[in-house]
């Protein structure tokens, strides 16, 4: 991350009251815990093609319906 980045974010927070400061810091914190969820990518190519054409077609079609498509 860019230090100025960084240094803009601390002098905005540094005028915050404290109560918005805590909602940065619980944004911050669940940001982070975004980033890390889940399984990298590389580690499911193992099952790509694995789901039949067929299958693919429903789900395709279920995800129209479901948005009004």
């Amino acid at each position: 991350m860019s230090v100025s980045i960084i240094n803009e974010v601390i002098k905005r927070l540094e005028i915050m009251p404290q109560h918005l400061q805590q909602r940065v810091l619980e944004f911050t914190q669940a940001l982070v815990k975004a980033e890390i969820r889940g399984t990298p990518g590389q580690q499911l190519l193992r099952f790509a093609g694995s789901i039949p054409p067929d299958d693919i077609q429903l789900m395709r079609e279920a995800i129209k319906q479901y948005r009004g498509e």
